[in-house]
Formats: structure tokens, sequence, C-alpha cells
């Protein structure tokens, strides 16, 4: 089973909205990965963008505060990244990401990317 695959991406003008979502394996669900959303424009740095624990607590990059929302279905497998106000500097290609160490064991899974395309 593919770790993490990522879906809803696309074009949209700037001040709309899209919902990414990426499906998780069952495992990484199982063992409380603390899920992430990173983000890599051409040229630039991959950047993280939000993170949700398995509890629920969320962190956001300040450049994201108050537009983006992330939050985890557990019974899905699934983490979501609700983008709201999307500006021309949101676009990029964004990466779902889990992560975990247990009893010696880490867990560092990416998803493969979806393009986030933002016109102006």
């Amino acid at each position: 089973q593919v770790p993490l695959v990522e879906s809803g991406g696309g074009l949209v003008q700037a001040g709309g909205s899209l919902r990414l979502s990426c499906a998780a394996s069952q495992r990484l669900f199982s063992i409380n990965a603390e899920m992430s959303w990173y983000r890599q424009a051409p040229g630039k740095l991959r950047e993280l963008v939000a993170s949700i624990t398995s509890n629920g607590n969320t962190n956001y990059a300040d450049s994201v505060k108050g537009r983006f929302t992330i939050s985890r279905d557990n019974a899905k497998n699934t983490v979501y990244l609700q983008m709201n106000s999307l500006k021309p500097e949101d676009a990029a290609v964004y990466y779902c990401h889990a992560s975990k160490t247990l009893f010696g064991t880490m867990y560092d899974n990416w998803g493969q990317g979806t393009q986030v395309t933002v016109s102006s």
C-alpha cells in the first residue's frame, strides 16, 4: 500500500479556495503519526505549511495562519488542508508528510505531491 497519496490540487484564481486531501496508509494512522503539509515553489526550499498531531494539535506557518486549516479524519486515514483566500505566492507543489518514531523505528513518508496554481 502506498503510504501517502495526495489529491485536490489545481488551478484557482487569487482569493479562491482549494481543499487538498492526503490518503494515508492505515499503518501510519494506527501508530498516531504526525501529519504535515509542505510546499515547494520553483527555485525555493521546501517549507512546512501546517502540521497536526494525532490528538489534533495544529501548527501553521505564519504566512498561512488564518487562511489555511489542517484537519485529520482518523476513521478515514485522511488529512486535509483547506486553503482559503489563496494568493499567487501560495502556488507550489504541496506534499503530504507523515512522521513518527516508534520503538526505535523512524517513519518518514512523503507523498508524490499535488500542484497548486494560483492566477492573479
